[in-house]
């Protein structure tokens, strides 16, 4: 039961992200997910030092917060300083992630929040916190509930606008011209991804989530042209991460948030290879 509880968990957050992490990969925004997966630490650390409470709401509200903070410096820097956009993403979340890490070094005795977890995660431990009501009625584990209530957000959303942000992602020119605003939806997913950042930081950590953010729809960008097959290879590639992740970490006796990054930068790799070969045919192919 635990295996399969521990599998439900990665495969949603791997979902999770690599829905978000599409988008940014189509919006060639891939690594924004890095600053906002390690700018969000500051956020949650003041949430907590001003609530007082690891309640899942402050959490929220506070990355939210860093994560929207974030993106509006990155394009302050690219827009008004004419700094490339790596280099700007590159300061903004060094910058912010170290000063989570001096909040979180400085008022220790103060922050219940535990460094190691946030930036690697321990997934294992899921099983064992669980959600227990005021009446003592087990409602199972409490990241389970996270995640899957993130994944229902993601695909409320998702669904419900989905020609909204494919079209934003395309040709943002094209959806202002149709009276859709880019910039709207532009903090929409960033919102989103900081939301699901901060929900997958008990399972897999801050560092892990950047992998699974841009792997599994790197992947699948790789297998497909069309935007809707590229969401479903990725659903794919993030079952195959979390149940293969899984079993790579029972045999080796090792971590399985870095196992299900491992399954998933191979999954990658021998994609790769295959494409490329496949290319390689065709062109010969058309040559003759």
């Amino acid at each position: 039961m635990d295996a399969l509880i521990i599998i439900t968990v990665g495969f949603l957050v791997a979902f999770n992200c690599g829905i978000l992490g599409s988008f940014l990969v189509l919006r060639k925004m891939a690594m924004i997910g890095d600053a906002i997966s390690h700018a969000v630490l500051p956020g949650i650390v003041i949430a907590f030092m001003l609530s007082g409470s690891r309640e899942n709401i402050f959490m929220m509200i506070g990355a939210g917060v860093i994560g929207v903070f974030v993106t509006i410096m990155i394009e302050v820097f690219t827009r008004k300083g004419k700094i490339p956009v790596d280099a700007a993403i590159g300061y903004s979340f060094t910058f912010l992630f170290a000063i989570g890490i001096i909040l979180l070094t400085a008022f220790a005795d103060d922050v219940d929040i535990d460094e190691q977890c946030v930036l690697y995660g321990e997934i294992i431990y899921i099983p064992f916190n669980v959600w227990v009501t005021e009446g003592g009625l087990n409602l199972g584990p409490t990241a389970l509930w996270i995640v899957g209530l993130n994944s229902l957000i993601v695909i409320i959303i998702v669904l419900s606008f989905y020609k909204e942000l494919l079209i934003t992602s395309f040709n943002p020119d094209f959806a202002e011209s149709v009276g859709i605003k880019p910039i709207v939806w532009h903090y929409v997913l960033m919102g989103l991804v900081s939301y699901t950042a901060v929900s997958s930081f008990e399972s897999v950590g801050a560092v892990l989530v950047v992998g699974l953010i841009i792997i599994p729809p790197a992947t699948a960008y790789l297998i497909t042209e069309r935007f809707n097959k590229m969401l479903i290879y990725t659903t794919i590639i993030a079952l195959m991460t979390s149940i293969l992740g899984y079993y790579l970490a029972f045999l080796l006796n090792v971590s399985v948030a870095g196992a299900m990054i491992t399954v998933s930068g191979t999954i990658f790799l021998l994609v790769f290879y295959i494409s490329n070969q496949y290319n390689k045919r065709v062109i010969m192919s058309e040559s003759e």
